[in-house]
């Protein structure tokens, strides 16, 4: 059997993944003939190219000529005119420019030099925009992939599929098929470690079995996992869709089987923790723990994958020392390969690591490692460190790590001469009331010490926070955003998202221990992805939220902090590459970089039929309608939305032109005949 292992869209394309090398060296350990096929970076450098962009570029041109020939624009027809005007000027620019930002990318000069490398990321940035506004109203970035009725139903799948909705359509048609036809493979193997992946992974399904009907196609990681698991009969059965089969929880022995099963044309039936269709249940799976003996698995295996393609100047590749969480008990968590919570936490043994790490720099030239686990036990970190400077490797790495007080100071700096750049903190909130409810194990003090250690010892400390834990008052709020400021001194970094309810989670689990009145599902959600809830007592009102907003802007204005995966991002590799070279304050000194331009803007003039500022009043009404439907009426479907949308009234033509340019919005062009005056911008 030929097995082909693919990482699809839309995730980071900057480094490689751990999931698909970890499956190629476990399957190519046990005699399987496997190839590793990185999709996200090879479809992005494909979309991300000066032919594609052009043709992107004429393709949101062609969309607002249709537009503008339409006597009146409905709510969704406004909503299009705006985000199609709105990346008009980025249209034009990512085809001249992206070939030169790449380059920058990977340049191991020019990445280093923090006004060219803002303006390859600007350029790409811009890039992405034209494509979203291309396939409107798709949003894709390197960590979501969405549009409105995303992945509610197997029939709204199938429909973001076409080829017309669908980005990467060119790349599976006409690369990647292609390849495995060639190839003659037998079985493909979709990871999906990230909810962005979900949709271009059932997309590419749905190509591949339209164009390789004979080959069997299978799903496993821990973003499909998740979704599955919750699923059942009928249900499952339409949630595999696309697919043959599906294989829950850790892949490695799970996936083995189902090879040798179809290799050697045995019934799957009694395969554990392979979903599969049944006539008289839909679909169903044979449940089994799914937790792999660590100490028991090869190293990952990177051979065959396009390790010179990625936007990066040096490879950094992923590790994975342990899996699981050593803690486990965080209640807000549903991490990983686990039914609730995160994974049983296992480790390999040290010798295991130094060999492993060893023969990965010897074979691909890089010193540069990601320690990629959900949370390391710090002891186990720290005999590692001490290993790896018995070794003499010289690596340089990064990991997640919980704070605790065994990370003294003498401790810190074992690892900082292991080659320890950076260590992510789970912080999550300064109160300790909000810590006792997610149950962190990590006192405020103990996590201002750790900090302050790793600081002290030239290890850059980032700081992973949230705000809006059930019941979290807007005074504990600022609280963590006080703790965050009191260290600015000592963070290298830090990012404060905003709670979010999973299913898998404790908080979800058991609602009403943490204040929670009501969860639900929206009517019409088959796959379940959204979950809602309501607290017993709303612990923030609108002036509280717009106080936090307005305090964590100007506490960001301390650091240059961007958006994943670029420098500036918490745990990525251009970050860590960042703090190697100007040190752990690397993104204090350059908080007061000039904002970057876009690599080939131009300014345009141009005429539009319909006020551009107008149409753009349509996005407020659009968050009024997903406000009802999910908070109100608890249901989504086209009906429904309809409904809503067809209760506002269409815009009239009213013309005027305006001028635009990549990395800004359209505003209106002076009157024809008169002096320039300053204009307002046309959509903000």
């Amino acid at each position: 059997m030929h097995v082909a292992l693919v990482y699809p869209p839309a995730t980071d394309p900057t480094a490689p993944y751990l999931s698909v090398p970890a499956l190629t060296g476990f399957l190519r350990a046990h005699g399987v003939r496997t190839t590793p096929i990185d999709a996200n970076i090879e479809a992005f450098d494909a979309l991300l190219a000066p032919a594609s962009l052009t043709r992107l570029r004429d393709r949101v041109e062609a969309r607002l000529a249709e537009l503008d020939a339409r006597p009146e624009l409905t709510h969704d027809e406004q909503l299009a005119y705006a985000a199609l005007w709105r990346a008009r000027g980025d249209a034009h620019a990512a085809p001249v420019g992206i070939e030169r930002a790449k380059a920058i990318l990977r340049d191991p000069v020019l990445f280093y030099d923090p006004d060219k490398y803002a303006t390859a990321v600007a350029t790409i940035e811009a890039a992405l925009r034209a494509v979203s506004a291309a396939y409107f109203p798709l949003r894709v970035d390197f960590t979501a992939y969405r549009t409105p009725f995303a992945l509610t139903t197997p029939e709204e799948i199938a429909r973001d599929a076409a080829p017309e909705r669908d980005p990467f359509d060119a790349y599976v048609r006409h690369t990647l098929v292609p390849r495995l036809r060639e190839e003659k493979v037998d079985v493909v193997g979709l990871s999906v470690a990230f909810p962005g992946q979900l949709q271009p992974a059932y997309a590419f399904a749905h190509k591949i079995k339209e164009l390789l009907p004979g080959v069997h196609v299978t799903v496993g990681g821990p973003a499909i996992t998740q979704m599955l698991i919750r699923l059942t009969g009928q249900a499952l059965a339409r949630a595999l869709g696309p697919f043959d089969s599906a294989v829950v929880f850790e892949g490695e022995h799970a996936l083995l089987a189902l090879v040798r099963a179809l290799g050697e044309k045995q019934s799957l039936r009694g395969l554990t923790n392979v979903v599969l269709r049944d006539p008289l249940l839909g679909a169903r799976y044979l449940s089994a723990h799914g937790m792999e003996d660590l100490t028991a698995l090869p190293a990952p295996d990177f051979d065959g994958l396009a390790l010179g393609r990625y936007f990066a100047p040096v490879l950094t590749l992923p590790y994975d020392p342990t899996r699981g969480c050593y803690w486990g008990k965080c209640t807000f968590c549903h991490y990983g390969l686990a039914e609730i919570g995160t994974a049983s936490y296992r480790e390999r043994t040290v010798p295991q690591m130094i060999e492993h790490l060893t023969a990965m720099k010897a074979r691909h030239g890089t010193r540069h490692f990601y320690l990629s686990q959900d949370s390391v036990a710090p002891k186990t970190l720290l005999r590692l460190a001490e290993a790896l400077v018995v070794a003499g490797l010289d690596l340089k790495w990064a990991t997640d790590l919980k704070p605790e007080k065994y990370l003294t100071q003498e401790r810190a700096k074992v690892l900082k001469d292991a080659g320890a750049v950076a260590c992510a903190l789970g912080v999550e909130s300064a109160s300790e009331r909000v810590l006792s409810l997610i149950d962190k194990g990590a006192p405020v003090p103990v996590v201002r010490d750790v900090i302050e250690r790793l600081s002290r010892a030239g290890v850059a400390a980032e700081a992973m926070c949230f705000t809006d834990f059930p019941t979290e008052t807007a005074d504990e709020a600022m609280g963590t955003l006080r703790f965050v400021g009191d260290l600015r001194e000592e963070l290298a970094l830090f990012i404060i998202g905003e709670f979010d309810l999973t299913h898998g989670a404790l908080v979800a689990q058991r609602p009403a221990h943490f204040g929670i009145r009501d969860v639900w599902q929206l009517e019409g959600d088959e796959l379940g992805l959204g979950l809602f809830y309501e607290e017993e007592t709303p612990s923030k009102n609108d002036e509280d939220r717009a106080r936090i907003d307005r305090a964590l802007g100007n506490l960001s204005s301390a650091w240059l902090l961007r958006h994943y995966p670029w420098a500036g991002a918490i745990s990525t590799a251009h970050t860590v590459l960042y703090y190697e070279r100007y040190g752990k304050g690397a993104f204090r000194v350059l908080a007061n970089t000039k904002a970057p331009r876009v690599l080939g803007a131009r300014s345009k003039r141009s005429k539009a039929r319909f006020d551009v500022a107008r149409a753009a009043l349509a996005e407020e009404r659009e968050q009024a309608i997903w406000q009802s439907l999910v908070f109100v009426e608890r249901r989504v479907s086209r009906a429904a939305y309809a409904a809503h949308a067809a209760a506002y009234p269409p815009l009239s033509p009213r013309g005027r032109s305006y001028r635009f340019v990549a990395g800004t919005l359209p505003v209106p062009d002076k009157p024809l005949g008169r002096r320039p005056a300053t204009a307002p911008n046309a959509l903000g």
